[in-house]
């Protein structure tokens, strides 16, 4: 194992540390999979605790889409097409102010301020709020920034999108298009930003040939889970990977992890 994580250009890194990543990477597909979102919820809170978060952040990038592109051309026949190109306007604004925070501001000072986010937006969405009526146009947009924001700084900006969109009266399985739709997009506008400010680098790739295939089996497996439930039981996990989220994200929880 360790001439092979030489050979990947990842001396700095341990077999143990390499499998925590992997093991991280195979539930976060299992989420992606089964709800259409949550694949940084899980990864990145856990694999930060082994890695930087800027090899974290593009790393779920180049697996996200070489692993779930067959999962994208379904998505989109059942998306409302509308409704996510009004959400991704707003995640062209954000997402650059995103990157730059995480090309700038400290690992821990993220961490942070991602659970801080799904924290007061799960106790938001499970008080009972809900949308009444089609969601309006400006706050569409405004809810991609903030989910664009996040996704620059962290991968993690499904808790603002997965929030409004699951609180309306919409069928699940147009629910989960729409994120599995909107999240595709998003990602290549992710590629766009990381490439412009050089974060794909030759450990990040080493690392993706090593989690990659955990990522994929876990997506496979949670696409699969998907047809087995109904409305209440997707609400559930969804709910449980935004709490996850926060909770996995905090700081605290290094010395556990480590």
């Amino acid at each position: 194992m360790r001439e092979l994580l030489l050979a990947l250009g990842l001396a700095d890194y341990s077999a143990g540390a390499v499998a925590v990543v992997a093991a991280a990477a195979f539930i976060a597909g299992l989420a992606r999979g089964f709800s259409g979102f949550g694949a940084a919820l899980i990864f990145v809170p856990l694999a930060s605790t082994m890695i930087a978060p800027a090899l974290v952040a593009p790393l779920l990038v180049v697996v996200d889409v070489v692993m779930s592109a067959g999962l994208f051309p379904g998505a989109m026949r059942l998306a409302d097409k509308r409704e996510v190109f009004t959400m991704l306007s707003g995640t062209v604004l954000g997402l650059p102010l995103g990157t730059f925070v995480l090309t700038h501001a400290s690992p821990v000072s993220i961490r942070w301020a991602v659970a801080v986010l799904v924290f007061l937006m799960l106790a938001v969405v499970m008080s009972g709020w809900r949308f009444h009526g089609k969601p309006r146009r400006p706050l569409t947009v405004g809810v991609g920034a903030l989910a664009g924001f996040f996704s620059g700084m962290s991968q993690t900006g499904g808790p603002p999108v997965v929030l409004y969109w699951l609180g309306g009266p919409g069928h699940h399985a147009t629910m989960r298009a729409n994120l599995m739709f909107y999240f595709g997009l998003s990602t290549f506008l992710s590629i766009t930003a990381y490439l412009v400010v050089g974060m794909f680098t030759t450990t990040v790739l080493g690392l993706a040939v090593l989690v990659g295939p955990a990522y994929g089996i876990g997506l496979f497996i949670g696409a699969h889970m998907f047809g087995l439930t109904d409305v209440r039981v997707f609400r559930a996990v969804s709910y449980g990977l935004i709490a996850a989220t926060g909770l996995f994200s905090l700081p605290v929880f290094d010395s556990i992890l480590r």
